[in-house]
């Protein structure tokens, strides 16, 4: 129970350092009382310029490679590993510690992104086969309608989806997945009203049927 709940306690830290706070703090700009007001990558590009945007995308996704691909075989001081402790329920629950960690940040009134970006990272990780459906469906739904937000949520869909079809004898993964799916909804809420109202923003420059006069 020590290792269970030291790393992921240290996972969900680990995602409270969100690139566009901390880079926002050194410039002198919280950008979440920018633009859509969300701590994440997409805001951080739109408010702050490519290159900030690209830095605090590299974070997010770096932190959560981190967090799935040595946390749980690291063996810490004074914490060790427990070999009752299935490896592969503690990867996921680090997957998941460090996505409610970027969302939920205890440094920052924990008011911090949608999770889309570690969820990149969780799954490059965990199996780099689900970047596939992940990223395509990504593109897709992005070219296809502008919304960067309607694209996380229904590529975390995908993603369940394809777990379910490639891995479907690993029940860990396949819950971690569709519990990912459910919460990026949940974290997307906000959008999705927007959406229903006729008030979200597009990614104009990532949307193929954009009016021309636009």
């Amino acid at each position: 129970m020590l290792e269970l709940g030291f790393k992921l306690v240290f996972a969900y830290l680990l995602g409270t350092l969100l690139g566009s706070l901390i880079l926002g703090r050194l410039r002198g700009v919280d950008i979440r009382s920018m633009g859509s007001g969300n701590a994440g990558a997409t805001n951080a590009l739109r408010t702050q310029g490519k290159l900030f945007g690209l830095i605090v995308l590299i974070i997010d996704i770096a932190k959560g490679v981190v967090a799935v691909w040595w946390l749980p075989t690291a063996v810490l001081p004074g914490v060790g590993i427990d070999p009752a402790l299935a490896r592969e329920w503690l990867t996921v629950g680090c997957g998941f510690a460090v996505i409610i960690g970027h969302v939920y940040p205890v440094w920052f009134d924990f008011r911090g992104g949608k999770g889309a970006a570690t969820v990149v990272g969780v799954m490059a990780a965990l199996d780099l086969r689900l970047l596939l459906p992940l990223l395509a469906s990504w593109f897709i739904v992005v070219a296809l309608s502008g919304f960067v937000s309607l694209a996380s949520i229904l590529s975390t869909v995908a993603l369940a989806i394809a777990v379910l079809v490639l891995e479907p004898n690993n029940v860990a993964l396949c819950i971690f997945c569709a519990t990912v799916a459910l919460f990026v909804i949940f974290t997307h809420r906000s959008n999705i009203a927007r959406m229903r109202a006729g008030k979200e923003t597009r990614a104009r420059q990532l949307w193929l049927f954009r009016p021309r006069a636009a």
